[in-house]
């Protein structure tokens, strides 16, 4: 576009045709405003014209569907907020308008985000596009599989337990959970406040670097916002790996990572040795507890920040009995299951009789993890594992077994509870399905990581191979 050998216009509507062409066997677009999406291209193009262009510009991309929008259908994949039309854009998505980004349309996701694997989605399943029998992951699994389809060359998720970097892991491609706090929650329908995260999904370290520095920087608008610059883009490919230390915790590495994803990411470890990193394997005992410390924290904040949705100030409403009746029917039918369950076990959680039991003891494993997690990272530069312990799985193979689905989450849900920046990219392949090799970084080193996932990046030969079309 810059050389103008296209216009912006053109590849839009590449887009666009690619997804209304294949979209339907994959399953990644709950929304597509065509007409807007070119609308934008062609304010891109007047910025390369005036040339006002920023590297960026003219760059379409795919939004997860809680991401307020304004005036395109935002529902987080439920019934409950059907037909909802924000008033105002999400601090993000003004951003990437400043820059002359193009919104494609908004993706799948499991219902409020909470899920594994894209099929607690009101509307839709989203497909794997190597293998459409099996799972993108979740719960950004519907952006992860656009990025990998081909049907958008950059996608934004949220990372509230793993969300970007489960399914970038399951798809293939780059997921990037910057730190808590260096990108902005405002227009983000909240799961848990304290570990919720936007992040980018691309096809390269290099495409999520240059997004994350299109969309981070300090925001008045939201409280849990760090007064910190943008992630700078400009010193990722001035890194180098020798001299580095990178922990590797043996509890990331225990009997549940399947054989062939422990054996890619025993090759990538090597690699990495080889290029000058000193590898040692450690002991968080913490992680043995994250999952379950997890499902109570976040629970228990989604049982609070759920409680808007009561049909009266957005969203279809149903008809009850009085007030009370009216709000319960309406959550009782706006609601899917695991939307359901985690706020009934959220709400036990902050119980009177409870709450020392659960949700405080929960807070405590979590300021033991962050203090474990911190003595690790006096003496080391980074950590290593497994982004997920196995490769995408077949859709319903794990609807009956909800821990297992739980526990998928084991290795990413450390960097939410510890606010780390976390990134996942493709290391390898067993049984021609992806595996994903996590890097995680101290907090507030999202420049550092990228460096050292960029040189990481180089040394792996599959870590840009793409899936064969729909």
């Amino acid at each position: 576009m810059a050389s103008r050998e296209l216009s912006c216009r053109e590849v839009t509507q590449a887009f666009l045709d690619r997804i209304a062409s294949d979209d339907e066997k994959v399953g990644c677009f709950l929304t597509i405003d065509a007409e807007r999406a070119l609308a934008d291209a062609d304010h891109a193009q007047a910025m390369l014209d005036r040339g006002e262009a920023k590297p960026l510009t003219g760059v379409p991309v795919a939004i997860k569907d809680n991401i307020s929008t304004e005036g395109i259908e935002t529902t987080c994949a439920s019934k409950i907020l059907k037909g909802y039309l924000p008033p105002y854009d999400a601090t993000v998505i003004r951003k990437m308008r400043d820059h002359g980004m193009v919104i494609l349309g908004k993706t799948n996701l499991d219902e409020f985000a909470m899920g594994t694997s894209t099929e607690n989605s009101a509307f839709q399943v989203t497909r794997n596009p190597w293998d459409l029998k099996r799972s993108p992951g979740g719960s950004s699994g519907g952006s992860a599989s656009a990025v990998a389809a081909g049907f958008a060359p950059l996608a934004l998720g949220s990372d509230t337990g793993g969300s970007i970097r489960q399914p970038a892991s399951l798809c293939g491609i780059v997921g990037f959970k910057p730190t808590y706090g260096r990108c902005s929650r405002y227009g983000l329908v909240a799961f848990g406040s304290s570990l919720d995260q936007i992040g980018p999904l691309a096809r390269t370290v290099e495409d999520a670097a240059l997004l994350s520095e299109a969309i981070t920087g300090w925001d008045p608008m939201d409280s849990t916002s760090l007064d910190m610059p943008e992630v700078e883009f400009k010193d990722l490919k001035k890194g180098s790996l020798k001299g580095l230390r990178a922990a590797f915790p043996k509890e990331m590495f225990g009997e549940a990572v399947d054989p062939g994803v422990r054996a890619e990411i025993e090759k990538s470890i090597t690699a990495i040795e080889s290029a000058g990193v000193e590898v040692t394997q450690v002991s968080i005992p913490s992680i043995a507890f994250g999952v379950t410390t997890y499902y109570i924290i976040a629970p228990a904040e989604a049982s609070s920040t759920l409680a808007r949705f009561d049909g009266i100030r957005f969203g279809p409403r149903a008809e009850g009995k009085g007030h009370i009746g009216q709000v319960e029917k309406t959550r009782a039918e706006g609601f899917g299951h695991e939307v359901k369950a985690r706020i009934m076990i959220g709400t036990y959680a902050l119980s009177a009789g409870y709450y020392d039991a659960f949700y405080l003891r929960a807070q405590q494993v979590r300021a033991l993890m962050t203090h474990e997690f911190q003595k690790v990272f006096q003496d080391f530069d980074f950590i290593i594992s497994p982004t997920s312990p196995i490769t995408a799985f077949e859709l319903g193979a794990l609807a009956n077994d909800p821990m297992a689905l739980k526990m998928l989450d084991y290795c990413t849900i450390p960097a939410n509870m510890n606010g780390m920046p976390a990134i996942s990219l493709n290391c390898g392949f067993a049984d021609g399905l992806p595996v994903g090799l996590q890097l995680l970084a101290a907090p507030l080193q999202d420049e550092k990581l990228l460096q050292f996932a960029h040189c990481v990046e180089q040394l792996l030969p599959d870590a840009t191979r793409r899936p064969p079309a729909p």
